[in-house]
């Protein structure tokens, strides 16, 4: 009682010293002990710990990025990122982009979090001490009726409506419905803010080798030809979201990431950015691409990292360089470019292109479902929460090696959604749907041709031998998603193949050409469209397994209400053409799958025993040979829980989407994560979701380390106490028994340590992937 009297009365005192001040224009005042409170110092570490894990996204609570110096200093916005049923784009408003300055954010309707005016505290303080008086208790649940969703409508007062606010919500100060602000880190922010809450300028000083690189690129990019122009105009498209780094330039170049933006001045003079909404719009007059070093924290949702290196330059100068190619006319910028690479860039070799993305497979894979977007349902809600994603072997792949078919169906794969006017929906939906079943007839009829006796297993691309991005999984979250190299898992209910006209495709509609910001009618497409991509590729798995097999299968994917739209919307699968791949009829996918692991195997990682075994393996703790005895014997205890689906085991559908598992043994931890895999009925609609569900047939996978950007929960074990938790977890019979685990062993939002065991996790990423490490987002942790 005493802890929290001296806590109100911190915070009444916090709220006398806050006079009006406005950022730019107060002198910095030192506060009662006389200590000057500096934003890289002493505020930036604050925010890093205990606000960017909500506020660094799209999908941060009002627009309030924190992340960066320039989101502080624009501050908050009432108008909403995320909007299904705007019937117009609205406008954009990115962070180094759609505005210079303070002045152009306030008149884009951001508002101020930091400065004191009309004698009123600041609206950050004025959440903070809000905060502060809602004290938790250790570990407890939190209110059943308090909403901690992502889209509550609990959020987003301006400082006039903040009175009314607090007394509406008197529990959703900051930091919200979590373990708050040390009483020091408390007096530090009160202080920045008397102070007049000064935000430096960010800058970022380049070291000499840095800048020869950068150099170097930049030089490389804006070289004057045709040819020259036409690829790095290609590179630009695909590269705009990567994260950039110099991977042959030490420590510096491992630090330092940049992002790829075109400007109307060139390589030694500040960057003037054209602000397009998609990389594929016209930049309307002379340009320069420019490598930009990016100033954020690094948030894990949103870094999607690509290497620059001499050896990388000399692979694109190989693959789009050495062989003699010409240009005849450079494309323009425009709705009918943007809609269709194929004809934009059809002066390219297609060989070149197609082998360009095989070499990044991941990274372009991860960037449909990854990226400042954040929130991820146009892609995801189409997708099954587990598959296994293949490519085709170039060689074998006729859009690249037959240019007359090319020729002949490349107009039929114009990607839909650039038209965003609502009444285009209907008519633009049915054309290129009927283009896209078109092009799958003539795709079969030639196929069929060209391999009578049908594909093998040869007709996979298989890394060149080396490159693991050959084989990837794709783990749904809900509204977010994990992309790993490797199949992992046990074997999953469907499969993909993708051939270069449907990772290309898959690319413009989901990355280059989707806008967050565009109307109902331009989801709504994207959407519709990903449906056919995810359509194509399963049918393209199903070329690869006997004719007998196929439809069986289709049928499983499609079941129930998509059944109709499996006959009136999907292009015919070929139950004729054989298959040079025999599979055992009882369980194709996992005879298929086996053989494609096996013929693979230089680089499809190692055998994943914790989610599969051979019949005659893993009976005992020493088959688990993926570490040293320790991890061999957790992964032992761990396996219980895989293998099996809900009927069996029912605490699979009560668990979260993303669960980490953090076993500790002393001062040493190990870090598991439990996916959930829900089962669905298929994936054919955009609404009704939850109709569709089959929860008895869900599924776990248990991966070491983190995976995704968004856990659920942490759950945190000591090793000796490890068989405990997972026979609590098999025993549970309601789902009201989670929350009885979640007392003994979980690490809930109020729990004491929570900020300890929540970055914990991401040292974990920085000790074990520290290229890909980045804070995690609590925006979706369960209040379990």
């Amino acid at each position: 009682m005493k802890k929290r009297y001296g806590l109100l009365v911190l915070a009444a005192t916090a709220l006398q010293l806050i006079t009006p001040a406005h950022s730019a224009t107060v002198a910095a005042l030192p506060d009662h002990n006389g200590r000057h409170i500096e934003y890289r110092r002493d505020i930036r570490p604050i925010f890093e710990q205990k606000c960017i894990a909500c506020h660094a996204c799209y999908d941060s609570p009002c627009q309030l990025k924190l992340s960066s110096n320039e989101g502080v200093i624009r501050g908050a916005s009432k108008q909403p990122v995320y909007d299904g049923t705007r019937i117009q784009d609205a406008e954009p408003n990115r962070l180094y982009t759609d505005a210079r300055n303070e002045q152009e954010w306030r008149q884009r309707g951001f508002f101020s979090v930091t400065e004191s005016h009309h004698d009123k505290t600041a609206l950050l303080m004025r959440m903070l001490v809000l905060g502060q008086q809602q004290r938790w208790g250790d570990n407890e649940r939190l209110p059943e009726k308090l909403d901690i969703s992502i889209t509550r409508a609990n959020q987003c007062s301006n400082m006039e409506e903040f009175d009314a606010f607090a007394s509406r919500h008197p529990q959703t100060g900051m930091p919200f419905a979590v373990t708050g602000l040390t009483d020091g880190e408390y007096q530090t922010v009160a202080d920045w803010l008397t102070q007049g809450a000064q935000v430096p300028e960010q800058r970022i000083t380049l070291s000499a080798g840095l800048q020869q690189a950068v150099t170097q690129w930049e030089t490389w990019l804006n070289r004057d030809s045709p040819r020259y122009q036409l690829v790095a105009r290609y590179l630009y498209e695909h590269w705009f979201l990567a994260h950039l780094y110099f991977s042959d330039k030490g420590d510096a170049g491992l630090d330092t990431f940049f992002e790829l933006v075109r400007s109307r001045t060139p390589g030694g003079q500040p960057i003037d950015i054209i602000p397009t909404v998609r990389p594929t719009d016209d930049p309307e007059g002379r340009f320069y691409y420019r490598l930009r070093p990016r100033l954020e924290s690094r948030v894990h949702k949103a870094h999607i990292i690509y290497p620059l290196n001499n050896d990388k330059m000399k692979r694109l100068q190989q693959l789009f360089f050495d062989t003699q190619w010409t240009v005849n006319t450079m494309p323009g910028y425009g709705p009918a470019q943007a809609a269709n690479p194929f004809f934009t860039f059809g002066a390219i070799p297609a060989l070149s292109r197609y082998q360009y993305l095989l070499d990044n497979a991941e990274y372009f894979v991860r960037s449909f479902i990854r990226g400042p977007v954040c929130r991820g349902q146009i892609a995801t809600d189409v997708i099954r929460d587990q598959f296994w994603v293949a490519f085709q072997e170039p060689r074998h792949d006729l859009f690249v090696t037959d240019a007359s078919y090319r020729t002949r169906v490349r107009e039929s794969l114009t990607i839909p959604g650039l038209d965003s006017n609502l009444l285009s929906l209907g008519p633009a939906w049915i054309a290129h749907s009927s283009a896209r079943n078109d092009y799958l007839s003539h795709r079969q009829q030639i196929y069929s041709r060209q391999y009578p006796e049908g594909p093998s297993l040869d007709h996979l691309w298989n890394g060149e031998g080396h490159n693991q991005d050959a084989l990837l999984t794709v783990f749904r979250h809900r509204d977010s998603a994990s992309v790993v190299k490797g199949w992992q898992g046990d074997t999953p209910t469907t499969m993909w193949v993708m051939d270069y006209p449907l990772l290309e495709r898959t690319y413009y509609a989901l990355v280059a050409n989707f806008n967050v910001y565009g109307s109902v009618s331009h989801q709504a497409q994207t959407r519709l469209y990903f449906d056919l991509i995810r359509n194509g590729a399963e049918t393209n798995l199903l070329r690869f397994l006997p004719p007998e097999v196929r439809n069986e299968l289709l049928h499983r994917w499609y079941d129930n209400s998509a059944r109709i739209k499996l006959f009136t919307s999907y292009a015919d699968v070929d139950e004729q053409t054989p298959s040079r791949i025999e599979v055992d009829p009882r369980q194709p996918l996992a005879d298929f799958g086996q053989q494609v692991l096996s013929a693979l195997a230089p680089v499809a990682g190692p055998v994943d025993n914790l989610n599969r075994c051979q019949p005659s393996g893993c009976s005992r703790a020493d088959d688990f040979r993926t570490g040293d005895s320790q991890q061999q014997v957790i992964e032992y205890q761990l396996k219980r829980l895989t293998g099996v689906n809900a009927t069996r085991l029912p605490a699979i559908q009560w668990l979260p989407e993303v669960t980490l598992l953090r076993i500790e043994n002393g001062e040493q931890r190990r870090v598991y994560s439990l996916l959930h895999n829900r089962d669905h009925s298929n994936v054919a609609f955009m609404l009704g979701e939850d109709l569709r569900l089959r929860p008895e047939n869900d599924t776990l996978t248990v991966l070491p380390g983190v995976v995704g950007s968004y856990p659920n929960f942490i759950f945190n074990v000591r090793q000796e106490a490890l068989p405990e938790f997972i026979t609590a977890l098999i025993t549970l019979r309601q789902a009201e028994d989670i929350h009885v685990l979640a007392d003994r062993f979980g690490i809930r939002r109020t729990h004491p340590k929570f900020w300890f065991y929540f970055h914990d996790m991401h040292h974990y990423l920085q000790q074990t992937t520290p290229l890909e490490a980045g804070l995690l987002d609590m925006n979706r942790y369960l209040n379990l």
